[in-house]
């Protein structure tokens, strides 16, 4: 058994610790992923000591470089890292600095436990020292694309002359499965447009996956792929090799123009006698004698489990312990120097850090007045977001491709496009990418940017993943998702949403926001730019919708409590409740005026949220939804999946239960039913009328 040939004595011990640990875990857990971590330990190992500008003892630094283990399933390499290294805890809900280590050895004892922070897969919140939430394969891939624009966007509106205070780098790990999917070629496609220097993928080559071999679906070569998207492409023959790895990171330091791939060739499993270099060793333990013969092969004590010499402690705390220590006090000096000559962006810098909002950020939200006409609410979204975001100087966004239609563009002056020859743009070209530009959204987020990305509606298909994944990791990434319903016409079902607003309600934790006019859409901005630890989806219409008259109706600013009374029925008690969203509203409206007219005594509620709703105390629910009236008609051009709990079961739903179709949009809504005839029809059928 050979070790990494140019590995000093303790530099073998510390690699052979990291890999005993998380064969140890592994074991112990019954569950997991041995293999990959015995493979990089090495690399993981020079990354960590002798490269990463990282303190472990404030892991929360703003200049410290990023460390993504897209492959998450091999968690516990990293958690053997944050445990060897010292990594210090942080406070949950504050992100103060606390006593103690952000996993102790008994943390990774439970690996894969209830309630430990070594989950099977790497969770961001979860301990100080994981970047972001991995496992879904290629999401940290697209994740560490948002992290390297991070770094060059706060570079170039932050740095002054003699103030570098941001350049740091993206270390990321991935594997065959990461490559494989869509969303990190569509990521590195970004990264190779944008000439992200400062990001450096090594891909693990040990092609093996669960199945077996890797040539059983993946025959590419991934240099040359990569190579073809604008990186610089290396290679490291021997995962083992600590000086052959070195070489290819200072190369990649040395690169200033492009990011940079290390295709790194490693046996997964290594040292293990019977289950390396084969799918044995991905997915399941070793199993107790394989580890013994494993530990023996490594010159390793057979039968000592979690063993941890203190030496290796001793040994990070001299490396990466004191460098980083040394860096980020430099770091810390020289930005006390910074808020002395530059104090507006250093209070930019303190409120980004802190996720505090700018003062003043509401300012130039916009009120529009009545119009029957009205606008789309994608154009009043365009106003809103331009009258934003100047008082916003961290709001950062843009769409797939679909500027001129999402309205995403920012057009005020010194706004400017995000391009590898202007990083301060704020003005984000994702091109048509949108599952890219999810994941990229995510790592932006990550490193404090407030990112919005800009898509059709039903293009969210393409960004579920990531969504959920924001969702998962409490960051308020914003979706501005337009053409929202079959009311976006002509294009026909492919691009007409039906199944969306469910599916999309279906996610814990995204609030989904359809407002019904120009004044809700603006209301709505200013509520969810105040939600820090939600993603939200704001669906706006091609189509225009009237600009209700608020001083005959309630005030827009409402709309912040996700449902309430717009219109209310004649003397206050209601028989029957109509509830809509979006463009319905407006169908809803005139039904109810309808109502109203025939003496119908009918309440007309607009549900812009329907988490926000639901979030408010039970007395105002029932205020804005009595029990005692069951007599319900909820009206939304989507399926009615969401809307039952609302409606109960007697209630009734004007909707849709099929694709749409193409044509203009008023000859759809006549053709589908969703009319304010039929609706005031429902009403009175629920009545008995």
């Amino acid at each position: 058994m050979s070790v990494a040939p140019s590995a000093t004595g303790i530099e073998q011990l510390a690699i052979n610790t990291i890999r005993t640990l998380s064969m140890d875990a592994v074991q112990k857990a019954n569950s997991g992923h041995p293999g990959t971590p015995m493979a990089l330990a090495p690399v993981t190992y020079s990354i960590w000591q002798n490269n990463l500008n990282y303190d472990p003892a404030n892991p929360l630094w703003p200049g410290r470089d990023r460390f993504v283990l897209s492959c998450g399933h091999a968690s516990m390499l990293l958690y053997s890292m944050i445990h060897l290294t010292g990594v210090r805890a942080v406070d949950k809900h504050d992100n103060h600095l606390m006593d103690g280590p952000s996993m102790s050895l008994e943390d990774l004892k439970n690996f894969r436990q209830l309630e430990s922070p070594c989950a099977g897969h790497p969770e961001f919140g979860y301990a100080a020292g994981i970047e972001t939430t991995t496992g879904p394969l290629g999401q940290g891939c697209g994740n560490s694309v948002g992290m390297a624009m991070a770094a060059k966007w706060l570079a170039a509106r932050y740095n002054k002359p003699g103030f570098d205070l941001f350049d740091f780098d993206v270390y990321v790990l991935c594997s065959d499965g990461d490559l494989m999917e869509g969303v990190a070629n569509e990521a590195a496609s970004m990264a190779g447009h944008l000439q992200l220097s400062n990001l450096l993928w090594i891909y693990d080559d040990n092609k093996i996956t669960i199945e077996g071999e890797t040539e059983l679906a993946f025959t590419e070569d991934v240099a040359t792929r990569f190579e073809g998207l604008g990186w610089n492409a290396l290679r490291v023959d021997d995962a083992n090799d600590l000086g052959a790895i070195q070489k290819a990171i200072d190369k990649f330091k040395a690169t200033n123009d492009k990011p940079t791939i290390v295709v790194l060739k490693s046996i997964i499993g290594w040292g293990s006698p019977h289950k390396a270099n084969s799918h044995a060793a991905h997915g399941s333990p070793l199993g107790a004698d394989e580890i013994k013969l494993t530990k023996k092969a490594y010159g390793w004590p057979e039968d000592a489990q979690f063993l941890v010499p203190d030496e290796v402690r001793e040994h990070f705390a001299s490396g990466i312990g004191a460098r980083g220590r040394e860096s980020r006090e430099q770091w810390e000096a020289k930005f006390a120097e910074y808020k002395k000559a530059y104090p507006k962006e250093a209070a930019e810098l303190e409120g980004m850090w802190k996720a505090e909002l700018p003062k003043d950020w509401e300012k130039g939200i916009p009120t529009f007045p009545t119009d029957a006409k009205g606008m789309a609410t994608r154009v009043s979204s365009g106003k809103v977001l331009n009258a934003l975001a100047p008082h916003y100087p961290w709001l950062v966004g843009g769409s797939a491709d679909l500027a001129p239609s999402t309205m995403t563009m920012l057009e005020f002056e010194g706004a400017g496009s995000y391009e590898h020859d202007n990083y301060a743009g704020r003005n984000l070209h994702f091109g048509i990418r949108e599952h890219g530009m999810a994941a990229a959204c995510n790592g932006l987020s990550l490193c404090g940017i407030r990112p919005y990305g800009g898509t059709f509606f039903v293009f969210t298909d393409y960004m579920r993943p990531s969504m959920r994944l924001a969702a998962l990791m409490h960051r308020p990434v914003i979706y501005v998702l337009t053409h929202d319903s079959i009311g976006l016409g002509e294009d026909g079902p492919t691009h007409q949403p039906v199944e969306h607003l469910a599916a999309c309600r279906a996610i814990i934790g995204l609030d989904v926001v359809r407002p019904g006019d120009a004044n809700e859409v603006a209301e709505c901005y200013r509520e969810i730019v105040k939600r820090l630890k939600h993603p939200a989806a704001l669906v706006l219409t091609r189509q225009n919708v009237p600009t209700i008259d608020r001083t005959k109706f309630a005030p827009a600013a409402n709309a912040a409590k996700g449902g309430y009374v717009l219109a209310e029925a004649p003397g206050g008690k209601p028989e029957a409740i109509l509830i809509a969203t979006g463009s319905e509203l407006d169908i809803a409206f005139k039904a109810w005026e309808k109502l109203t007219a025939e003496g119908v005594k009918v309440r007309l509620v607009s549900m812009p949220c329907c988490e926000w709703f639901d979030e408010q105390d039970e007395a105002y629910r029932e205020s804005v939804l009595p029990s005692s009236v069951t007599a319900r008609v909820a009206v939304e051009a989507g399926v009615e999946q969401s809307w039952y709990k609302y409606v109960g079961t007697k209630g009734r739903f004007v909707g849709m239960s099929t694709y749409g179709a193409s044509g203009p949009y008023t000859a759809l809504y006549k053709h589908f039913g969703i009319t304010p005839e039929r609706v005031a029809e429902q009403v009175k059928a629920s009545l008995g009328k």
